[in-house]
């Protein structure tokens, strides 16, 4: 009986070290993940600012600054596609919904608040952008093929195509804002709907362009007051 007692006190205290041991073994294993999320989530890339929210107001204020210098490049992505919607099409298959150009309407209004006087403003060659530009701007806007066709050359494109002193409103696709990204070295995990505009600085101090948001067609309404005000302080919107 004592020799039984006495195993049944050995077995009890190995299991208590056992238990110990796997405790800190735990401890360990978990910091170690913690370590390793925490590295991951600060090299990870960074996504564009939504300049409707509140706590990016700085880079709205950027974005009207560096406008009414001409440093700017706006990529728009097309208004709602009539072969994805059960809305009633505009024209042809490969073309917008009237819903989607009345959207895109109120969009080219709101770029006029920002000014257009010094704009160059290109389209993607396909029928969707071309509908989308025809309904936002009121002149012919020229057609370029490196609108679409865009998978590893976007950004340089797109400074190719800029003019000093120049905004340049790009009328484009989904797959071309997520290139812009990449091309950056941002995040691509940003859903832009039809319409979205995203905006970039191109005079940035050491030479890289700097990315500044983007805004959905909705949310417009959250910036324009600070473009109004912008205006009044000298920064006056062009009546293109």
């Amino acid at each position: 009986m004592t020799l039984s007692l006495d195993l049944t006190g050995i077995n009890r205290s190995l299991l208590r070290r056992g238990l110990v041991r796997y405790k800190k073994a735990l401890v360990v294993i978990v910091a170690i993940a913690l370590a390793v999320a925490l590295t991951l989530t600060l090299l990870a890339p960074a996504a564009p600012p939504d300049l409707a929210q509140p706590s990016h107001a700085d880079h709205v204020l950027s974005l009207t600054d560096s406008w009414a210098k001409g440093d700017v490049i706006a990529v728009v992505r097309h208004g709602e596609r009539c072969d994805r919607s059960s809305a009633q099409c505009l024209g042809p298959m490969d073309g917008v919904t009237v819903r989607g150009e009345a959207v895109v309407q109120a969009l080219g209004a709101d770029f006029k608040q920002l000014g257009l006087g010094s704009t160059d403003i290109y389209s993607s060659l396909l029928t969707r952008a071309r509908q989308t530009a025809d309904a936002m701007f009121v002149h012919p806007v020229e057609a370029q093929d490196w609108l679409f066709n865009c998978r590893g050359s976007m950004l340089r494109d797109a400074l190719k195509h800029k003019v000093a002193g120049h905004n340049l409103i790009l009328v484009s696709h989904s797959e071309c804002m997520d290139q812009l990204l990449l091309d950056m070295h941002l995040s691509t995990s940003t859903t832009f709907g039809y319409g979205a505009s995203l905006f970039i600085k191109t005079d940035s101090a050491n030479g890289n362009p700097q990315m500044l948001g983007f805004i959905e067609p909705k949310d417009w309404k959250v910036i324009v007051p600070v473009v109004t005000t912008s205006n009044r302080h000298g920064y006056e919107a062009s009546q293109f």
